[in-house]
């Protein structure tokens, strides 16, 4: 199921709704997020060509889930659905509406206003369910997809950096190809679930669905968009290297991947919640980096450097334990100080979902770090000073299986919201009792 929902999808992406002539919307009113001063006499949805409207072509919403509009109607003359509204108190509406198009396909969508309120992302409109384990997931292969392509053009050009052997080189395009093409997946998908959530819609008419609100007026949206073009890029510059042979390709790859790489920071908590700030977006970008470089290292070493390189497995060792040391410092400063702003109380740790989550990946990290640990005052002594033992091979494989949970915990933690920052004034009253 999921597969046919790419395939589609990429379908439905790849050619716009118009070129199929189901009808598409040109104007509403209220209009998108609109903060209205006082309240509106009716909602209306205007479409490029005739509509048909249905019993329950509008509905809007209030925070509660009633719906207050009257049944509506379409006026021809304007390709317009109209519903109209009694008198709406102060607060965040969410709108959904359905109409026929002339082809008979039905084509719906959502989006949100407020009366003398700010108005709601579409993705936290009034019936949507929020991340799922399915997203989880999902966001956990875009961050490992992430970690291949990043973390391996990392690898390639500070830690290898000679030319390689044909042999080599083929393991480290195809491990860094599937890496990107993961990337450009896996975001497709994370999209279209979060899409299909926010318009609350089953499969056969999500594929109707007016996705231009989540495209173009959320962070993930926009964030979606540009990270697919961008990563697009990134392959491209990707296959010239391995076409051409030469590396002059990979350092643009490596630079445009780390900076689109952001797009995950200027979307998520660090970005939008109370208290965010340059700051904090920029702590969440060097922890990702760090992060995807750190695991996608790891996966080089195991998956192209010890099969197909024994005469490079001490040095590519060594080299990496030296910058694995500064990508573990980058990653716990940030994480530390991102973790210290997003819980108000260290009793959050133990009382709210996001607190759990976080204890099990610190519990995790701090398992990569010992392994770390052992392999940089243990295992590097005897590999500077005599050969790679036999069995690193292995442990190395179970710190990269370390690190793609930690990884997992991470994609948790993205889609997971903080708890609530206490009033400005807190502390004080606090200090009064």
């Amino acid at each position: 199921m999921r597969g046919a929902l790419v395939i589609v999808a990429l379908a439905v992406l790849a050619f716009p709704i118009s070129a199929f002539a189901h009808a598409s919307v040109v104007h509403t009113s209220p209009t998108f997020r609109e903060r209205l001063a006082q309240s509106p006499r009716e909602v209306i949805v205007r479409f490029d060509q005739a509509v048909t409207a249905l019993p329950s072509s509008i509905v809007v919403l209030t925070g509660n889930g009633k719906n207050v509009a009257a049944p509506a109607r379409a006026v021809p003359a304007k390709n317009a659905i109209v519903a109209r509204l009694p008198k709406l108190p102060r607060g965040p509406y969410t709108v959904r509406w359905q109409a026929m198009s002339s082809d008979g396909h039905v084509v719906s969508g959502v989006y949100t206003f407020g009366v003398r309120a700010s108005a709601p992302l579409v993705t936290d409109a009034v019936g949507s369910q929020g991340p799922t384990r399915t997203e989880h997931l999902v966001r956990w292969a875009y961050f490992l997809a992430l970690a291949l392509v990043v973390g391996g053009l990392g690898f390639r050009l500070l830690v290898l950096r000679a030319p390689l052997s044909g042999r080599l080189e083929r393991r480290f395009y195809w491990v860094t190809g599937i890496g990107v093409v993961g990337v450009l997946e896996a975001g497709i998908v994370a999209f279209l679930l979060r899409a299909q959530d926010a318009l609350q819609l089953p499969f056969g008419r999500f594929l109707y669905g007016d996705l231009s609100p989540i495209s173009g007026g959320t962070r993930f949206g926009i964030a979606f968009i540009t990270m697919e073009l961008g990563f697009a890029f990134v392959a491209a510059l990707l296959y010239l290297g391995w076409l051409t042979g030469r590396q002059a390709f990979l350092w643009p790859a490596f630079v445009l991947g780390l900076l689109f790489a952001s797009g995950l920071s200027l979307s998520g908590h660090s970005a939008a919640d109370a208290g965010h700030s340059r700051f904090t977006e920029l702590a969440d970008w060097v922890h990702l980096s760090a992060a995807t470089l750190w695991v996608g290292g790891l996966v080089q070493l195991v998956a192209v450097v010890w099969p197909a390189a024994p005469e490079l497995r001490r040095l590519a060792f060594l080299r990496f334990s030296r910058l694995a040391t500064v990508l573990i410092a980058l990653l716990l400063g940030a994480g530390i100080y991102l973790s210290v702003l997003r819980l108000p109380h260290v009793h959050d740790l133990w009382r709210t979902g996001y607190g759990h989550v976080l204890l099990v990946k610190l519990g995790l990290v701090s398992l990569a770090l010992a392994w770390g640990a052992i392999h940089h005052f243990v295992v590097v002594p005897r590999v500077e000073h005599d050969r790679v033992p036999g069995r690193l091979s292995r442990s190395m494989l179970g710190e990269s299986a370390v690190a793609m949970a930690v990884l997992l915990a991470a994609a948790v933690l993205v889609d997971s919201k903080p708890p609530a920052q206490p009033p400005a004034n807190a502390p004080i009253a606090a200090n009064r009792r």
